[in-house]
């Protein structure tokens, strides 16, 4: 079971920050990799579910036997849309056109009509999908491209974690320039206000993964206490641009959480950021009042979560102020500080693969 605070599906209300301007020059819209869809528990919800990713209208459903499919929502037969606004829907597990009632099942094939044989050529566009904690990712391949490289399994899962709470922020950026605070260490003082910012070791790349460590230190108030200092060890693990898995130790408390930013391209100006977080249950934490060792477990793990989500969500609103009017420069004026944002830079070159010439 899934929290989220918006209404219908983590993905469909974000919050909309900004809606002018354009894609940020100078990056092709759409970088090849996996981008967020939506969550199982949404399509288990909704039935079907239509949106617009990387440029196209998609829609997702879930069959009978839990397969998962996303294929782009034109029909193949007379092209009729096929998201529930204009009729479509799910039957049997099958997707049925609203237009002349053919009938797709999960692998995008048409397998029966009302009046005749279903035709073989009839299948629709689908997308490569994959499953992590219940999130929906699909493949966007250049000019359609298999999928060449994957994401990580499952984090381990059992009874000490909670379920996982969304944040969803909509506003015009792309997501190599959100991908990049997860080696931009200097950002993290100055627009933060983290002390103490160490990196652990270098940033390792390995084909499509990314892994960067580092620790810091925090002052904040929880409970109307004031200057409570939080020790943070953080490790960030990027798969392509479309995903960040973030393991976050808070030690003073003793406190573990999973983090996920997940940014998606919508139209080519604006993306989905889909903020997502777990907390291991705090059987004892170290502080007794900021650890809220005075409530119930549950009641405690719950009330820390939701802190812990605003207090992500509210630092990733310092940064889309920065993100939206920011415009994107290569080769950027590196000064030594900067450390690995140019090793970033040049991880990111493999999401935008050679156009073949016509």
């Amino acid at each position: 079971m899934h929290t989220s605070e918006t209404i219908a599906t983590p993905m469909a209300d974000a919050d909309t920050v900004h809606r002018t301007g354009h894609a940020p020059g100078g990056l092709p819209p759409f970088p090849e990799g996996w981008y967020l869809v939506t969550t199982r528990e949404t399509l288990l919800r909704e039935k079907l579910i239509e949106k617009m990713w990387m440029g196209e209208n998609i829609v997702a459903w879930c069959d009978e036997e839990g397969r998962i499919c996303v294929a782009d929502a034109v029909c193949p037969h007379l092209g009729s849309d096929l998201g529930p606004q204009v009729g479509g829907k799910i039957h049997g597990g099958r997707l049925v056109c609203p237009f002349h009632g053919f009938e797709f099942d999960a692998t995008g094939q048409c397998v029966a009509t009302p009046n005749a044989p279903a035709p073989k050529a009839a299948k629709l566009t689908v997308y490569e999908t994959r499953e992590i904690s219940g999130l929906v990712f699909a493949w966007y391949g250049i000019d359609g491209r298999p999928a060449h490289w994957h994401l990580p399994d499952d984090p381990p899962t059992g009874n000490e974690w909670g379920e996982l709470g969304f944040r969803t922020l909509r506003f015009r950026s792309h997501p190599q320039e959100t991908a990049e605070n997860s080696v931009d260490i200097g950002h993290l003082r100055y627009v933060h206000g983290y002390d103490n910012v160490d990196p652990v070791g270098p940033v390792t790349v390995d084909g499509a993964y990314l892994r960067s460590c580092f620790n810091f230190k925090r002052v904040r108030s929880i409970m109307g206490l004031k200057d409570l200092t939080y020790e943070v060890s953080a490790v960030a693990h990027i798969h392509g641009l479309g995903y960040s898995y973030v393991e976050v130790h808070e030690k003073t408390i003793d406190m573990h959480l999973r983090l996920w930013v997940l940014p998606t391209p919508i139209d080519g100006s604006l993306i989905d950021l889909v903020l997502a977080g777990q907390l291991q249950g705090i059987r004892r934490p170290r502080r007794f009042i900021s650890g809220l060792g005075f409530l119930p477990m549950a009641l405690r793990n719950r009330l820390m979560k939701q802190i812990m989500l605003s207090q992500q969500k509210r630092d990733v609103l310092q940064d889309v102020v920065i993100w939206e009017r920011k415009q994107f420069r290569t080769p950027p004026r590196l000064c030594k500080a900067d450390g690995p944002i140019g090793l970033y830079r040049r991880y990111c070159l493999q999401f935008y693969p050679e156009q073949p010439k016509a």
